[in-house]
C-alpha cells in the first residue's frame, strides 16, 4: 500500500466519522413525537405512584449513576417544571403540583432500557397527565423544544 493510498483512507474513515458525529449532535435534544404502536412504550403507568406524576404532565428522566449530564438536566427539569405548575395548584413535594420532573436510575432498573428503547443518558420522556408518552428527546434536551413540547401538552390538558 502506498503512502498516498493510505492517508486517502485515513482521510475518508475521518470525513465519514466526522459527518456522523454532526448528524448525531444535531439530533440529540431534539424532541421526537412519540407513535409506539407498543403499547408498554406510550405508558408510564406502572412506573411509580400516581402522586409521583404531575397532574397535567411530568418529565420523566431516564439516567445512570455515571452519567455526566444527567444532574445538569435534572436542574434544567426541575426548573421547568417549577415554572409551568406557578397556578393554583402548590408546587411542593407534598401537595399535587401540575408539572413534575420523575427520575428513573436504569442502573436500578434495567428492563426499562429495552421497553423505552434508551439508547443513551439521559432520555427524558414528556408524559401528558394519562401517563401516555407525548414526547421523547435522546441527551439533554434543548431548552426551547421543551417548553414548546410541554406547553402543547399543558394547552391541551387545559384549553
Amino acid at each position: 500500500m502506498t503512502v498516498a493510498l493510505s492517508l486517502a483512507i485515513v482521510a475518508g474513515v475521518l470525513a465519514v466519522a466526522t459527518i456522523l458525529g454532526l448528524l448525531l449532535r444535531s439530533r440529540t435534544g431534539r424532541a421526537r413525537v412519540v407513535t409506539s404502536q407498543r403499547s408498554d412504550a406510550t405508558t408510564v403507568a406502572d412506573l411509580a405512584d400516581r402522586e409521583a406524576f404531575g397532574t397535567a404532565a411530568t418529565l420523566l428522566q431516564f439516567s445512570t449513576p455515571t452519567c455526566a449530564r444527567c444532574p445538569a438536566t435534572a436542574r434544567q427539569l426541575d426548573a421547568v417544571a417549577a415554572s409551568k405548575s406557578t397556578t393554583t395548584t402548590t408546587t411542593t413535594t407534598h401537595g399535587p403540583a401540575r408539572v413534575r420532573r420523575l427520575e428513573i436510575d436504569l442502573a436500578e432498573r434495567p428492563e426499562l432500557a429495552r421497553r423505552f428503547d434508551v439508547m443513551q443518558t439521559p432520555t427524558v420522556l414528556l408524559v401528558d397527565g394519562t401517563q401516555n408518552v407525548r414526547a421523547r428527546f435522546g441527551g439533554p434536551p434543548r431548552q426551547p423544544e421543551l417548553i414548546a413540547a410541554l406547553d402543547a401538552v399543558l394547552t391541551e390538558e387545559h384549553p
